[in-house]
């Protein structure tokens, strides 16, 4: 297949090399042409996937018509927040026959549509698909045994997706359920970064537990109150990107939760990154999302005031733990 990659952080690189070594075309295309020059020179990303070789056959390029129009499957792996942006400069491309494989994790705040339905939004009816999973991109381009789910209402358009991605170290599964494996993906940066928080503030194995569990439920509860299966996520895209999010030292919004639960300020933790912690403006999403749907979310709704609230983590800690007492049933459903 000709397939482009837009976006060349971490996540889109890794993606990229994978795909080539799969025995497919591959185009990267990296917004900052500066940029994409040093990826073409080195043949590394040294600044979002270091230590990883690019192969000499992936096309390299920041012009946006020529990667779009290379290629009859679109991979987009740009942060949320830029999502329609780049979508409203494709729609004056030649689009229509290409299909769109969403690899980014994100609600978009102002319209609080996922991913796939921003495509639909600004590209109307197009091919949509979204690949989701526990799948950091350090290890993915280290050939760490890595499982992801495809999900697309179209399953043959799932399955084929799924075998396009297949490999010896990245296995696929599909489904039909897109909204639910979105939101799973999505949420899930909302609740790592509360097990951050825990982290910063040295809290034991007992607290993590409970917080992944309780916000599993959480995310089960909107999912269900938005039209998503309950059992999706019981899967890769909900509790097993879950898990990985919230213990995993490469997780970018389980680190800006530590450095919360530390006491530090949101903007200078925000500063000082590179790359991008979608859970920052996914709480936002999820905070007026549970109050659109009458879902209730603690755990994200103190997510939400440790970070546009400015509300102390040792209050929010407490502020949970004496909820009024119910049945385990009851929180879990």
């Amino acid at each position: 297949m000709n397939i482009t990659v837009l976006g060349a952080g971490g996540w889109g690189t890794a993606l990229a090399v994978l795909l080539e070594e799969g025995g497919h075309t591959v185009t990267l295309w990296e917004f900052f042409a500066d940029y994409a020059e040093v990826l073409d020179k080195k043949r590394e990303n040294i600044k979002y996937l270091k230590g990883v070789k690019i192969p000499a056959k992936i096309r390299i390029t920041s012009d946006l018509n020529a990667a779009v129009e290379a290629s009859e499957y679109i991979v987009l792996a740009q942060p949320s927040h830029f999502m329609r942006a780049l979508l409203l400069r494709i729609k004056k491309i030649n689009y229509r026959k290409k299909t769109f494989i969403s690899v980014t994790k994100g609600i978009e705040q102002k319209t609080l549509m996922t991913m796939s339905q921003v495509i639909k939004d600004v590209l109307g009816r197009v091919k949509v698909a979204v690949l989701s999973g526990p799948s950091h991109a350090e290890e993915v381009g280290r050939k760490v045994p890595t499982t992801v789910v495809v999900a697309s209402r179209d399953r043959k358009l799932s399955e084929t997706i799924r075998g396009i991605f297949f490999s010896k170290y990245f296995r696929t599964y599909s489904r039909q359920d897109i909204l639910g494996v979105e939101l799973g993906g999505s949420v899930k940066n909302v609740i790592a970064i509360a097990a951050g928080i825990l982290d910063g503030m040295n809290m034991g194995d007992n607290t993590k537990a409970a917080l992944i569990t309780r916000g599993l439920a959480e995310m089960r509860r909107l999912g269900v109150a938005m039209g998503a299966s309950a059992e999706t996520f019981n899967g890769l895209s909900g509790v097993g990107d879950l898990i990985v999010t919230c213990a995993s030292k490469h997780s970018r919004n389980r680190f800006v939760g530590e450095q919360l639960g530390l006491g530090k300020k949101i903007d200078g933790i925000l500063g000082g990154m590179v790359m991008v912690a979608e859970g920052v403006k996914t709480t936002l999403s999820v905070y007026n999302l549970a109050k659109k749907y009458k879902v209730d979310m603690p755990i994200c709704r103190e997510v939400y005031e440790a970070i546009y609230r400015g509300k102390s983590p040792h209050d929010s800690v407490r502020d949970l733990m004496t909820r009024p007492a119910k049945s385990e049933q009851e929180f879990v459903d």
